[in-house]
């Protein structure tokens, strides 16, 4: 492997004994029992609805206020909720207009995405992970839409309800649409999730950090804007057609599990996440305290060096913060058991200690 870090992809996928990844956002608890119970006797191959199956959208449809069926488009996985909005959204009103606001640090797709569907990214620092309101507002004025996510990738930080709120009273007077990423809504330790709302708004979502079905890629859309679904489920019917219907029957039977099964994986990752900052806090490292999702992200010195000599001396993958807008940092995913944590915290440990 080459010391290429300009990408994720050096370490997405990769494995191999002895290696401790903490790079991968994915989930390592198992799905609920449920979503297996109709693989031996599950046999529709055929193409499904473009917009989603019915009854996905129906059970949906029943956590979002004002909500039909009609409200909702399934996707393969969140990303491509993303791109299809920010694509019906590039094709709509100003052209000069055609700028996408964004939270730094981001999730390192959303500026690809923003440029891929013909847009420019603009950026507003936050404070200690958290959004600047004002310099937030006065940016998003000059722009077409604006990408809310809360809780945090990477950052695990979830916003005040007020200046959600602030947020939303803000988009709705200029016109501007919310595009509120909310993949990790279920995964927070200090309150409940927030849900933005308004016609203006969409909300994007999955069933890969909830219910751990990162592979079968079943996301969605939701959005009030019937125009906007319109538009969307006539991108996807000459991209990707219908979201795979095997996934999709088996996320109908996840929504139907009891409330418990989030609130005991919840537990699990409350433990991971105490038992990682506080092992990255007692080496000296300065970081914010996750108060949802599974990720910190810890400011080092000579983040490329901390990175690449990691995973060459010690086995350990760790992401770049710059992937994320946040160059004097480095990511880490807490989605392993607590052995293993352990284990990479001991490999960090020793790395620091050896460049004093």
């Amino acid at each position: 492997m080459d010391r290429d870090l300009n990408s994720p992809s050096i370490f997405i996928g990769v494995q191999g004994d002895g290696i401790i990844s903490f790079g991968s956002g994915q989930p390592d608890l198992p799905p609920p029992s449920e979503a297996y119970k109709i693989l031996p006797h599950y046999r529709d191959f055929k193409y499904g609805l473009i917009q989603g199956m019915v009854e996905l959208r129906e059970a949906l449809a029943q956590g979002y206020p004002s909500s039909t069926a009609e409200s909702f488009v399934i996707t393969n996985g969140a990303s491509e909720a993303l791109d299809l909005v920010l694509r019906t959204i590039a094709a709509q009103g100003d052209p000069s207009k055609n700028r996408v606001l964004i939270a730094r640090p981001y999730y390192y797709s959303y500026p690809e995405m923003v440029r891929f569907a013909g847009m420019e990214p603009v950026f507003t620092d936050t404070t200690a992970g958290r959004i600047d309101f004002d310099d937030f507002a006065g940016k998003a004025a000059g722009c077409k839409a604006v990408i809310i996510n809360s809780p945090s990738n990477p950052t695990g930080r979830v916003e005040a309800i007020e200046t959600l709120k602030k947020i939303e009273q803000l988009t709705s007077e200029l016109g501007v649409y919310v595009l509120s990423d909310e993949v990790y809504k279920d995964l927070i330790y200090v309150r409940e999730n927030y849900l933005i709302q308004g016609p203006h708004v969409v909300t994007i979502n999955s069933f890969s950090k909830t219910y751990a079905m990162c592979g079968f890629r079943v996301g969605y859309l939701w959005s009030l804007d019937r125009d906007l679904v319109d538009h969307v489920i006539a991108i996807k019917t000459h991209t990707s057609m219908n979201t795979n219907i095997l996934g999709q029957e088996m996320a109908l039977a996840a929504v139907g599990v009891p409330a418990d099964f989030i609130s005991e994986q919840l537990k699990v990752w409350n433990q991971r996440r105490d038992h990682i900052y506080d092992g990255l806090n007692a080496m000296g490292l300065d970081l914010w305290k996750p108060e949802g999702a599974f990720y910190v992200l810890p400011k080092v010195e000579r983040p490329r060096d901390f990175v690449w000599d990691l995973y060459e001396r010690h086995q350990v993958i760790t992401y770049l913060g710059e992937w994320f807008g946040s160059p004097d940092r480095v990511r880490l995913s807490y989605a392993l058991d607590l052995d293993k944590i352990e284990i990479g915290l001991e490999r960090i440990a020793a790395y620091l200690k050896s460049q004093r």
